[in-house]
């Protein structure tokens, strides 16, 4: 990892840290999925907010939110691909979340895949 890359780990790493519980555990749990189900991400801070690219130059691909909801958020750099089925062409970009178990862990590592693969 490049001195660029672990400075922006550390920021991403502090900026959740600064967060108030129940939000950083939560935060800090997706940001474990996301690195987990693409560690070629890079972690850096987007428009203050935790973000992950495919290099430190990069424009982020995924972000995460801690406003009056935490959400994860696919930006317009990533490939989209429309939902099809009842969401017709319809590309989901943002999840909102409140809890984190098993089942969510799983969606938001598919979700991190299909934007970075």
């Amino acid at each position: 990892m490049s001195s660029k890359d672990e400075k922006n780990l550390a920021q991403v790493v502090d900026k959740i840290a600064g967060m108030h519980e129940p939000q950083r555990g939560l935060m800090q749990q997706v940001h474990n999925v996301i690195m987990g189900a693409a560690p070629g991400l890079k972690p850096r801070i987007w428009y203050g907010m935790p973000a992950y690219a495919t290099s430190a130059g990069s424009p982020a691909m995924l972000t995460l939110r801690n406003d009056e909801r935490l959400n994860l958020a696919v930006t317009e750099k990533a490939r989209f691909r429309p939902a099809g089925g009842p969401d017709g062409t319809l590309m989901p970009a943002a999840w909102y979340f409140e809890t984190i178990d098993a089942e969510t862990e799983k969606r938001i590592a598919g979700i991190v895949r299909s934007v970075h693969d």
